[in-house]
């Protein structure tokens, strides 16, 4: 990998996600470390704002960040572009496509990927968002299919091309499908004469008994009375069974024809080949960690964000996996790893929620803090603001904001683009992000 060998202690994390690059940052600071960051992509993606690259609100460089740029100008850092393949952890050594390369301290923070339960239909035929290459494939499928409705002179295959089914109504889906509604709402009126707003059919379908199932009940009804006032046809209680690209088959017999299927409804951890099976908790495919986070059965591995499960009284399932347990992890490590160092006592993590928030739409979204829920125009401008915070990099959240505001005023999507045409081919291999 030609990384020059020093008398510092090697750190090497693979990927660069939230957990990852917070680690990294703190990191730095403190040139006690040759520190090695390892990801299969150059840039940093924030994943929460993929679904507006996949509804033609955001350029996908509004949202990702050149991994290289956290460590420009500084001589203890380095990136490797690659894909790590196994650990052998007795030899404190990681194999990747690219060569070998020995640590000290190995920090695993490789996230999650799209959880299809094992159903190989969905997979093969249906639309993941955890990467950008997936948000563009949608964000293309979309305008395609709107292109082919204005043509088609089949009723049955117009109607497939203007259903969108999302399945899923968490965070994700629920976000994806007020945008859809918006697209439909604002810009098809005025882009595609040729179709009626009406036509087009926005279906959420969630196997539990209420939208966002991770919040509060209350957020959950005000979700849901936002979606349905913009459209959206919400199915609860009710499993996708088999999707062939064309009819989405439920538990219920619903058998919805649509050629944009999402699916929105899981993930899983993705861990990386060597460490032995007892780490691995297999259900939810996530090392097990101590308080320390470190990966049980081994001193110098560590695991952070969505990859780490790190169970307590107060979440026996783990952290949820989001950006936040992900970020404090980092940080948190961070001060363990120098404490390593110093040969002081490791602190025991303990996460902060900062409290749990989704949006629908223009003026729309909803915001559960510790006692208190609300929603509407206030929540959806704490929404933004929060986003705006935790964008990498000055120019990202400038460029952000700047379409935000335009969209605002005028109701309009400027990245409704068909740069790349999405051709069928699936990209359902989740880098690590």
């Amino acid at each position: 990998m030609n990384i020059p060998i020093n008398n510092q202690p090697r750190i090497v994390i693979i990927g660069g996600g939230f957990a990852g690059i917070h680690l990294l940052k703190k990191l730095i600071k403190t040139k006690k470390f040759q520190l090695v960051l390892i990801d299969k992509h150059n840039y940093h993606t924030f994943q929460p704002l993929l679904y507006q690259v996949s509804t033609s609100s955001l350029e996908p460089d509004s949202i990702a960040y050149p991994l290289r740029k956290l460590i420009a100008s500084v001589d203890n850092a380095y990136f490797r572009l690659a894909e790590v393949t196994s650990i052998d952890a007795e030899s404190n050594t990681l194999h990747s496509t690219i060569g070998d390369l020995t640590y000290d301290h190995l920090v695993i923070a490789t996230g999650s990927k799209t959880n299809y339960f094992g159903n190989d239909s969905i997979e093969k035929n249906g639309m993941g968002m955890k990467t950008i290459p997936q948000a563009l494939n949608i964000r293309s499928l979309i305008l395609q299919n709107l292109e082919k409705a204005t043509i088609t002179s089949n009723k049955e295959e117009r109607e497939a091309l203007l259903n969108f089914v999302i399945a899923g109504a968490g965070p994700t889906g629920v976000e994806l499908s007020g945008a859809i509604a918006e697209v439909r709402n604002n810009i098809v009126p005025k882009d595609y004469i040729d179709i009626k707003a009406s036509e087009i059919k926005i279906h959420l379908l969630e196997g539990l008994d209420r939208v966002l199932p991770p919040m509060s009940e209350k957020a959950s009804a005000k979700a849901k009375k936002f979606l349905e006032d913009l459209g959206v046809q919400i199915h609860l209680d009710t499993m996708v069974e088999e999707y062939d690209g064309v009819v989405v088959k439920t538990n219920k017999n619903d058998n919805l024809r649509s050629k944009t299927f999402i699916w929105s409804a899981g993930v899983t951890g993705a861990p990386v080949q060597g460490l032995n099976a007892s780490a691995l908790v297999n259900k939810a495919n996530r090392y097990t960690v101590n308080t320390f986070n470190q990966i049980e059965g081994y001193d110098n591995i560590f695991a952070i964000g969505d990859i780490a499960l790190m169970q307590s009284e107060k979440y026996p399932k783990g952290h949820p996996m989001v950006a936040q347990p992900a970020i404090q992890q980092g940080e948190h490590l961070a001060k363990n790893l120098i404490r390593i160092q110093e040969e002081k006592k490791l602190k025991p993590f303990d996460y902060f929620d900062k409290g749990t928030m989704a949006t629908i739409g223009r003026n729309k979204a909803v915001v559960d803090l510790k006692k208190s829920t609300f929603g509407g125009f206030f929540a959806w401008f704490i929404w933004m603001f929060v986003h705006l915070w935790f964008l990498v990099g000055f120019r990202n959240r400038i460029v952000t904001f700047f379409n935000w505001t335009y969209s605002y005023i005028n109701f309009d999507r400027a990245a409704r683009l068909i740069i790349r045409p999405f051709k069928g081919e699936r990209e359902n291999e989740d880098l690590v992000n």
